[in-house]
């Protein structure tokens, strides 16, 4: 069991670690990383965090790939964030469409609140980093501290945010992504590295460290 006095992050998987596809991630050849994502969960590691990976996996509903191909891909990216020297302490994942009344599919709690019982802690204030809205809603109802990748689908979701329509920006009215300092508002890595590259390479792990 992780230590419960680690401070724990939890990623979203597609966009955040590797990269995402709108045909879906259905098989390990196709679970490619983000450059620089792996070293980021390794100094995660290094520093002492304990990592969660949260991620609604609808394509075992819609049949594109079963538990056991998820497994393996789940195990190719372990793999690879060991080979880096990092780890990942749980994978939490959801396998329905959005047509399900579950609630375990993000923006719904319920892969947060797993986390929560398995680690034995509150995650108020825990940092959730992820490339889409439905990350946000997740976190913000369990009060975590939001971070929002540029990756993925992180700059429409960014542009989204921005949108002056009433329609297409009626979602976003309680998380703008800049100004205040209120720990349930998404945030972007401020740290020296984050000029460099999209936030979800290395930068992304330097905004954590010394927390």
């Amino acid at each position: 069991m992780t230590s419960t006095q680690s401070p724990l992050i939890i990623l979203d998987r597609d966009g955040v670690i590797n990269h995402d596809s709108d045909r879906y991630i259905k098989s390990p050849d196709e679970w490619l990383p983000i450059e620089g994502s792996l070293e980021a969960i390794a100094r995660l590691t290094h520093a002492g965090w304990s990592v969660a990976v949260a991620t609604n996996q609808s394509g075992i509903e819609r049949g594109l790939f079963d538990i056991n191909v998820l497994h393996a891909i789940h195990n190719k990216m372990m793999n690879a964030v060991a080979e880096k020297g990092g780890r990942i302490d749980g994978i939490f994942f959801c396998p329905h469409t959005a047509n399900t009344a579950c609630s375990c599919r993000k923006p719904s709690p319920g892969l947060l609140k797993d986390i929560s019982r398995r680690f034995g802690r509150p995650l108020n204030k825990t940092p959730i980093v992820g490339d889409s809205l439905r990350d946000l809603q997740a976190g913000a109802t369990l009060e975590c501290d939001l971070w929002l990748v540029k990756t993925g689908k992180g700059l429409k979701t960014m542009a989204a945010a921005k949108d002056p329509d009433p329609e297409r920006g009626a979602a976003y009215p309680q998380m703008p992504l800049s100004g205040g300092a209120h720990h349930n508002r998404p945030r972007h890595c401020t740290g020296p590295e984050s000029t460099r590259r999209t936030f979800g390479g290395h930068a992304w792990a330097s905004c954590f460290m010394g927390k």
